[in-house]
């Protein structure tokens, strides 16, 4: 059987060492590459693969958006192989659902197996859209997750930070405030601090969806359980001391005060 395969990376030095090592697979068929996320889900659309090998890291659009592009628009979902520079550590998310990837430099053997396993379950015609929807929803970026949907539970929502190098799967318990500056957002959790691929602090909220998030002020998200002081400040406002290592300071807006004294009953 021939497997049509799409290439999709930021870098053009990976795309070309991944298309060498592919033509020793006389199974590949390589239909198309992509430099982007966007690129992505055009072929994926115009050309339905089999196969597709798929950056993790690129600008605007990445890997994980890709995912979430395809569910939310229902799209015929292709077997997809992560390509990902991160340490066997920062890929507990893919594991668990049982979603491939290779570490880049690549390695032939570990494509092969790669190739192999998507070989087996297109022939078995196993569908990965189950899988990778549950993966999109475990990082926290449609909707329920998918244990609570199919009435496993309510599984506690999981947001993914960057942080090191390394894709660290958060408990929203464990969040305590997120901050918006030149498009970037930062995480603070319990353990850990990094970025997260959202791109608003509207949509990280929406993602959590819990009555414990409140906005204080535009550039800040908080989770309330997380309040360590609330300190007077000038002009009858206010700030948040956090309960992070750092503690924190974040103001409270003027619109945001008549808030923040129903929640404490100031």
């Amino acid at each position: 059987m021939t497997i049509s395969t799409i290439i999709v990376d930021d870098e053009k030095p990976a795309r070309d060492e991944l298309a060498f090592l592919l033509k020793g697979f006389p199974e590949i068929t390589l239909i198309g590459q992509g430099r982007n996320g966007v690129e992505a889900v055009a072929l994926i659309k115009e050309h339905a693969p089999d196969l597709v090998f798929l950056d993790v890291q690129m600008p605007g659009l990445d890997g994980f958006g890709v995912l979430k592009k395809l569910v939310e628009r229902k799209m015929k979902v292709p077997h997809v192989v992560f390509a990902t520079a991160f340490d066997h550590y920062a890929v507990q998310a893919f594991d668990v659902n049982a979603v491939d990837y290779v570490l880049k430099p690549f390695d032939k053997a570990r494509i092969a197996k790669a190739i192999a396993r998507a070989r087996r379950e297109i022939e078995a015609q196993t569908s990965p859209a189950d899988r990778l929807e549950q993966l999109v929803n475990q990082l926290g970026a449609v909707g329920q997750m998918a244990g609570a949907a199919k009435g496993g539970g309510n599984a506690p929502v999981k947001v993914l930070v960057k942080s090191a190098q390394r894709m660290l799967l958060v408990d929203a318990n464990d969040f305590i405030f997120a901050s918006i500056e030149d498009g970037m957002i930062s995480v603070t959790a319990k353990e850990c601090e990094g970025t997260s691929n959202y791109r608003t602090l509207e949509e990280l909220s929406a993602a959590v969806d819990s009555e414990a998030f409140w906005r204080p002020h535009r550039s800040f998200l908080v989770n309330i359980h997380h309040i360590k002081e609330v300190v007077p400040w000038f002009k009858s406002s206010y700030m948040l001391k956090m309960s992070d290592k750092k503690q924190t300071e974040i103001p409270v807006s003027r619109v945001q005060t008549k808030r923040l004294r129903e929640l404490f009953k100031l």
